[in-house]
């Protein structure tokens, strides 16, 4: 960690960054209901808000604001029923059950985001700005979430208090990661996804390939080591690694210290005579 912690103190904001084309937000005129849904799919506690386009960010919305706003109007709904027990049918029929049997309207579902008033406001930092700054002040503001901005004002990309500690500490694990995102998944015909950290003994396996020879093995466990292997430093978002086999590693996501996500492609490898005979003689 102290290597880690030195590593650090040299970081540029634009280091660390999660870039503009990665950045999941929520327009200003989306409804309560798109917020919901798109918390659920980017699995994100922290999403910001935009007027028009991304260069135009008002703010950010919590998770947790977004709950208690959702337990506020269900439970506002529910003191509503229980003095006027006449509402329609009609309308209970358009409720939503939440938890603890609270009912949301759609009716509450449909208001647009700036009308809501959950908005917290963000940090604007530059991306020359040094990583450590953006901590300290992070920390100093209570405020968990920068937008980098570009020398006209736009949005360059965004970094989350957990971008910046995970530099020094390393990936920080929730309970909704599993070891499933960790498999190699299909995503074309002779091309994969998978994370940085799936070992490369899955990826073995999986093609039949023997990917680290007999003296390499002790210095690389992940795909992640492998392609920094072979690559000799850590290579970046968008760069391609060819492998000997004629397998190539796509770049999907990095950062100055670890390869987070990657793309292979395998459409002209050389597999092992034995695992290459074995899968024949099974089909």
């Amino acid at each position: 960690m102290m290597l880690n912690i030195i590593e650090f103190s040299g970081l540029r904001v634009d280091d660390v960054m999660v870039p503009r084309v990665d950045i999941v937000a929520i327009d200003e005129t989306d409804t309560m209901r798109d917020v919901l849904e798109k918390f659920i799919e980017a699995n994100h506690s922290r999403m910001p808000v935009f007027r028009e386009t991304l260069d135009g960010v008002t703010g950010m919305i919590h998770v947790k604001d977004y709950l208690r706003w959702m337990v506020a109007r269900g439970a506002k709904r529910r003191r509503r029923k229980q003095d006027k027990p006449d509402i329609p049918e009609a309308t209970e029929k358009s409720e939503k059950q939440g938890p603890g049997g609270l009912s949301i309207p759609a009716t509450e579902l449909s208001i647009p985001v700036k009308q809501a008033g959950l908005n917290r406001s963000v940090l604007f930092v530059p991306p020359s700005m040094p990583a450590t700054d953006l901590l300290i002040r992070m920390q100093a503001s209570h405020t968990h979430l920068a937008i980098v901005i570009d020398e006209y004002g736009g949005t360059e990309g965004l970094v989350s208090i957990e971008d910046l500690v995970e530099v020094i500490v390393g990936d920080i694990s929730d309970e909704h990661d599993t070891d499933e995102d960790l498999d190699v998944k299909p995503v074309d015909a002779n091309v994969y996804s998978a994370d940085g950290r799936t070992d490369i003994s899955t990826l073995e396996e999986l093609l039949g390939v023997d990917l680290l020879s007999e003296e390499d093995e002790e210095e690389a466990d992940t795909l992640a080591g492998l392609v920094f292997k072979l690559a000799g430093r850590v290579p970046t978002r968008g760069e391609i690694i060819r492998h000997q086999s004629g397998i190539e590693f796509e770049i999907v996501d990095s950062d100055p210290r670890r390869v987070k996500r990657l793309r292979i492609h395998v459409k002209d490898i050389s597999r092992n005579p034995d695992t290459q005979t074995h899968q024949e003689q099974g089909s």
